[in-house]
């Protein structure tokens, strides 16, 4: 070969390595958090009176607010849902269970050539169904839904042998972990994913975490004046609440801040949720009065979460979104964002991240099984909604606009043209899916 085709040669081939460096470049780096039972009024930025969230309410302003995000009612139901995108109709067995069939996000990005990391809340072994699921101490699981690495509460060890909070109880990368009083859950899997990121900041990554705040028992933070006290350090009391709310808001702060001292926050995407409404003990101040917690009961306080995207590099200017989102819907998210065909139950909201057009849904639907106990199931059912009105599976028809507590249900014989209209589109789509009595774990087609 001549000299002058070796160069050739050479800058051909330094092209193509600078092509696929390029293209890597370009993929964003991903952040999801979602707050362990934490409603949407929670948050400053959502009318909030009773918390400080300056962290939060900062992203919102500059990012997107979604403020009809519908979760389930309860953790499980949520997080399977949230992970793979499908209803849980699909793919919920049991409660704290995530089916061994399943395909996430985890292994959605992880195959997208992403350095993949979970930290914060599993529960999603089966602890309490040892007799029926065999795998249920497997540490390996995290793993095979597509996370590299983890730091993790309640993997193989169930709450009765651990918390969460001080002196957790923690497993990291097959390793329990050796802590003691001083030690505070939050902090460590902060910590590891701060890690995880200085460790991977030149690749593109995904980091989902679930955390465990602001989930009971509600005790001191290490910002509490209490904390001083290693007695008080589990001391289960509401008026803590506040001091957790304020510490999540911290933890996402040092999060950002990490990615701006890297230079690495215009391109990572950073997404902030709840799994499901605030626990009912807890009564918050809002501008527009008192709202009381609805954790796993399907009225509004129990479904409606906050749900913030920052993404500097495509959101440039802040804005509120007032359609509706489902749980379903991260999973085609961030399908597209690494442009994967993947089947989901969810509507990709990815063009109201990149500014392009999209076409609101007109109906959320959720189904809510939670198999786990009386007390819990009470509230099975389903439904449909729109921003106004919402049907159940059991007949009942609310205009939620009026009637946020679902106290007066409207007689189906005294429905104006509006209501009647409305009922028979969300009967239609009540109709697409099975009944509770029908389902049991079908399969996407």
């Amino acid at each position: 070969m001549s000299l002058r085709g070796y160069f050739l040669v050479l800058i051909l081939f330094s092209f193509i390595i600078s092509c696929r460096s390029d293209k890597n470049d370009n993929k964003p780096n991903i952040i999801l958090i979602m707050a362990d039972d934490m409603g949407y009024e929670c948050l400053g930025c959502y009318g909030s009176t009773s918390y400080r969230t300056p962290v939060l309410d900062k992203l919102a302003s500059e990012g997107i607010q979604f403020n009809q995000c519908i979760s389930q009612p309860l953790c499980t139901p949520s997080r399977v849902k949230i992970m793979t995108g499908m209803y849980n109709y699909r793919n919920y067995d049991y409660f704290g269970h995530l089916n061994n069939g399943s395909y996430t996000f985890g292994n959605l990005l992880k195959d997208a050539g992403y350095a993949t990391c979970i930290v914060g809340k599993w529960q999603l072994n089966g602890l309490a169904y040892k007799d029926e699921i065999p795998y249920w101490n497997d540490n390996n699981r995290p793993v095979d839904f597509g996370f590299d690495e983890y730091a993790l509460w309640q993997l193989t060890r169930g709450r009765n042998e651990g918390e969460r909070f001080a002196d957790p109880l923690i497993e990291q990368n097959g390793k329990l972990l050796d802590t003691n009083i001083d030690d505070y859950g939050p902090d460590i899997f902060a910590n590891y994913l701060l890690d995880f990121i200085d460790r991977n900041q030149k690749v593109p990554f995904f980091v989902y975490f679930p955390m465990v705040l602001v989930h009971e028992p509600f005790v001191p933070t290490p910002d509490s004046d209490d904390w001083a006290d290693p007695d008080l350090r589990y001391k289960n009391d509401t008026s803590y609440f506040r001091d957790m709310v304020s510490y999540t808001d911290k933890i996402v702060g040092k999060i950002v801040n990490k990615l701006e001292l890297l230079d690495i926050d215009e391109n990572t995407l950073i997404i902030f949720t709840g799994d499901n409404g605030t626990h009912p003990t807890v009564y918050s101040n809002t501008v527009k009065g008192i709202v009381q917690g609805g954790k796993g009961n399907t009225i509004d306080a129990g479904v409606h979460v906050p749900l913030i995207a920052y993404w500097p590099d495509k959101i440039q200017e802040g804005f509120e979104f007032n359609g509706l989102i489902e749980f379903s819907d991260f999973f085609p998210t961030l399908a597209d964002i690494v442009k994967v065909q993947r089947d989901s139950d969810g509507k990709s909201f990815y063009p109201l991240l990149t500014g392009a057009s999209y076409k609101s849904r007109e109906t959320v639907f959720v189904h809510y099984d939670p198999r786990w106990g009386k007390r819990v199931n009470q509230y099975r059912n389903q439904f449909v909604q729109t921003n106004e009105y919402k049907l159940y599976q059991d007949g009942k028809f609310y205009n939620i606009s009026k009637d946020i507590l679902e106290k007066a249900p409207l007689n189906p014989d005294s429905l104006d043209e509006e209501q009647h209209i409305t009922w028979l589109m969300l009967a239609k789509e009540l109709k697409k899916h099975p009944g509770l009595s029908e389902s049991r774990g079908t399969s996407v087609e």
